[in-house]
């Protein structure tokens, strides 16, 4: 039945936002955008035609209240939502509650998402259609006892996960028996907390197998397709890093046979519009279901790509009445196109999220073969409401090798300053051989990167040291009008990189300058400086790096990492603590979760000491020394700022000098 759709309200934000209203107006519709108080000024809200606040920063109050966004989409005459992916995408609640109001929802139907919403009713479903499932425990019994008698039948090592999660949330590796108790609390409380539900399955772990997913789609008539396979296998806390497609596992037998469980899987469910249904292939080949994400997924470029299809123009047509526009037999598959995830987190700090305020953002601009998702602006601040995903870099070519050095290039010319995030990382994980071969399993971080420089290098080198001193030391001369001197001049300054102080001492002779620190010497020669970039030669080589300069603060990539350094030359020294920090701070804004100590408690090396959560996250902070606590600044359930004293730790030097 065909529908007249002519406004879309888009219920999300960020780079997904701005893809759908993107679209969306290329083909005529009218859109708006939602947005909470401190995303007034959001890129999502600057491209859409209308927009509509729906509430305060906190999701809870504003991205999943589903009155104030049927409202606003009232209030607008918009007569389709288009839920991106993430907040209410898979809330069958949020669809039926469009329906109820007259708005089209861009998406399949209630019942298909609340069945493989629930990763439990929806094995129990697959396993009746004949699809494969790996082993495992999804019935409704609960309770811890039968979760861990269950897992002891299956064995070691096994899945816990969340019935309705997704992300990695809830999901936890169990490899013996001792750690299971603890870790499905754990899983059930971040299931909790994440979902509203704290519904557990168990599956035997299929150890180091790849992660490919179908892309299908299905009409109003009965169509159903697929639109080949994503190889999603590197990932990091299960959740992906690298995205590609084709994949380079893949054979045309394996491809049509993956293909055909996912059309079976998605016709199980009467399924309309977007999907994709994601299994875990062992190096046999053999294939088992995983999930059906009911939804756009967010690497859905690569297919785009490679198809030659929007997709969000696909999911348009089939919300408004009107048949695939392509059969089985017309979809083809052309070259290669790989995608990775920008994210606001430090690799060198456990990947821990991170936050603060976009004070550069420069993207490749048009190049051929480069596509860039995002919904940033600079001055923009990136808090622990949200997830930590800022960007999809995106790359084709005829074939994976050209694609592998297009986005390799395109990620080095991206510029993000002010905030840490994992971009030397990525661009460290398509330099890998393994990964250039196309052999990189779930198993590929854990395995082949758990020492790679771009996640264990928590010091700054003698040539970014030396790179920093040149911006301050252009600084405190454009300070100094009336400075004239073709003389000498010798500056030493004192640099703080995470709590670590550097001495380092500049000599400026003309345009060289040398620069020594602990780790040695280094001369460069300064080729130019202006609009936060310096021109530099190091040992012969000509290179430029940008920077950000903010009175003493100094946001520094120099191809290396990010960094911020804190000019402390003028600020008195500090003592050192040699047995380790007896403080435990918050690394970010966030919720006190779970705390697991009180005053006078004696604590161990690595003992956890309280739980937070930030960007839809839990993290475990843990103690550095060995001691006794001797202060609790904070109870659960309260709000908490980055570098807040949450906890404090006298330490038992004896104990730990004998560590």
């Amino acid at each position: 039945m065909m529908k007249t759709l002519n406004k879309i309200l888009v219920a999300n934000r960020g780079e997904i936002a701005v893809r759908v209203i993107e679209t969306a107006k290329r083909l005529g519709y009218r859109t708006v955008a939602i947005y909470s108080d401190i995303d007034s000024q959001a890129r999502h809200v600057l491209k859409a035609d209308q927009a509509v606040c729906v509430g305060p920063a906190s999701v809870s109050e504003s991205y999943l209240v589903v009155e104030n966004i049927i409202a606003a989409a009232l209030k607008t005459g918009a007569d389709a939502i288009h839920p991106g992916y993430g907040f209410l995408s898979e809330n069958a609640s949020f669809a039926r509650a469009c329906d109820d109001a007259g708005i089209t929802f861009i998406g399949p139907g209630a019942d298909a998402i609340e069945l493989m919403g629930s990763k439990r009713q929806s094995k129990v479903a697959m396993l009746a259609a004949g699809v494969p499932c790996i082993d495992g425990y999804q019935s409704e019994e609960q309770s811890d006892s039968v979760l861990i008698e269950k897992a002891l039948q299956i064995g070691f090592p096994l899945m816990v996960k969340a019935s309705a999660g997704g992300g990695g949330r809830g999901m936890r590796l169990v490899n013996q028996q001792s750690e299971l108790a603890e870790q499905i609390k754990t899983a059930r409380s971040e299931a909790q907390n994440a979902f509203g539900s704290g519904e557990l399955i168990l599956e035997r772990a299929v150890i180091a197998p790849r992660h490919i997913e179908i892309q299908v789609f299905a009409d109003r008539f009965g169509n159903t397709v697929y639109l080949g396979e994503r190889d999603c296998s590197i990932q990091r806390r299960h959740q992906k890093v690298v995205e590609e497609a084709p994949s380079p596992f893949v054979d045309n037998a394996l491809r049509k046979r993956m293909g055909q469980a996912a059309v079976d899987a998605a016709k199980a469910c009467h399924y309309i519009g977007a999907g994709t249904v994601e299994f875990l292939v062992d190096k046999d080949k053999n294939f088992y279901f995983l999930e059906m994400n009911t939804r756009l997924q967010v690497e859905h470029p690569v297919t785009e790509m490679v198809t030659g299809q929007d997709l969000v123009e696909w999911q348009l047509m089939v919300a408004a009445g009107d048949p695939l526009p392509l059969t089985q037999e017309q979809i083809v598959i052309t070259g290669h196109a790989i995608e990775v995830r920008l994210y606001a987190e430090d690799p060198r700090q456990g990947f821990m999220p991170q936050t603060g305020e976009v004070l550069c953002w420069q993207t490749p601009g048009q190049r051929e073969g480069i596509r860039i998702d995002h919904g940033l602006n600079c001055a923009d601040i990136i808090s622990a409401h949200y997830d930590p995903m800022l960007a999809k870099i995106i790359a084709y070519g005829d074939k994976r090798s050209v694609a592998v050095r297009r986005l390799t290039s395109a990620i080095q010319d991206t510029q993000l300053l002010g905030v840490n995030s994992n971009k030397h990382f990525l661009k460290k994980v398509l330099q890998h051989t393994i990964f250039q071969a196309g052999e990189a399993t779930t198993a590929f971080i854990e395995q082949h990167f758990f020492d790679d420089s771009s996640i264990k290098q928590n010091t700054a080198n003698m040539s970014t040291l030396a790179r920093a001193a040149i911006v301050y030391y252009q600084h405190e001369l454009a300070n100094k009008h009336n400075w004239r001197s073709a003389a000498e001049q010798a500056y030493n300054f004192r640099l703080d990189f995470n709590s670590q102080i550097y001495d380092v001492r500049l000599v400026k002779q003309e345009n060289l300058y040398l620069v020594t620190t602990n780790q040695g010497k280094t001369q460069l020669a300064l080729i130019s400086h202006h609009n936060s970039q310096c021109v530099v030669i190091e040992d012969g080589v000509r290179e430029a790096f940008h920077y950000v300069l903010q009175q003493h603060v100094l946001y520094l990539d120099d191809g290396t990492g990010h960094y911020k350094f804190d000019n402390v030359t003028h600020k008195p020294a500090v003592a050192s603590n040699t047995v380790g920090s007896a403080e435990v701070k918050a690394p970010m804004d966030g919720v006190i979760v779970n705390l697991l100590v009180q005053e006078n408690d004696e604590v161990e090396v690595g003992q956890i000491i309280v739980v937070m959560e930030a960007m839809k996250m839990e993290h475990q902070m843990k103690a550095a020394v060995k001691g006794r606590i001797n202060f609790v600044g904070v109870v659960v359930g309260q709000q908490v700022k980055s570098k807040q004293l949450l906890v404090a730790i006298s330490a038992d030097q004896a104990k730990n000098n004998q560590a």
